[in-house]
């Protein structure tokens, strides 16, 4: 047993160490392992073009992957992945996919696509039901001191926060 866990140790160190800088600093909140793409899954496989653009929750497929800045996305569509290729600013969720709530008081939560906003076309997740009825309260403040908060800590690892 001893040997398992020390070899299964050996062998996520070394993934880490092929893993791009962007992604062991938490840049970005991503699913644990890999994608067929050799990048973590972001988003949670749910299409964000079709979030931002339809305002629905669609889940992506493997066979639609588009890689960004070492994180996979699933579409729905080829149709969606396009559109979030040729313009990915414009899909990505704020603050790396975590939890917005979390950003605005200085931690790395995950972001739950199950509750998730999109104001001013731009995509916010949030960790729960209970923090996403927190965020509804207070919208406009949520969202800036999120972002105030996110250009201080988006090169900390969660958890050093």
């Amino acid at each position: 047993m001893k040997r398992t866990l020390t070899l299964s140790a050996l062998a996520v160190t070394g993934l880490m160490a092929l893993t791009p800088a962007a992604f062991a600093a938490d840049e970005y909140n991503t699913s644990s392992g890999l994608t067929a793409a050799g990048a973590p899954l972001g988003l949670h496989g749910v299409d964000p073009v079709a979030f931002v653009d339809l305002g629905n929750r669609i889940d992506g497929t493997a066979k639609h992957t588009a890689t960004h800045d070492g994180v996979a996305y699933y579409f729905a569509s080829e149709d969606t992945k396009k559109a979030f290729e040729a313009n990915p600013a414009a899909y990505l969720p704020e603050n790396g996919g975590f939890c917005t709530y979390g950003v605005s008081v200085g931690k790395k939560f995950d972001g739950d696509p199950q509750f998730a906003a999109v104001v001013d076309d731009k995509l916010y997740l949030f960790l729960n039901e209970e923090i996403f009825r927190a965020f509804q309260q207070d919208v406009d403040g949520t969202i800036k001191k999120a972002a105030d908060n996110w250009k201080k800590i988006r090169s900390t690892a969660a958890s050093e926060l």
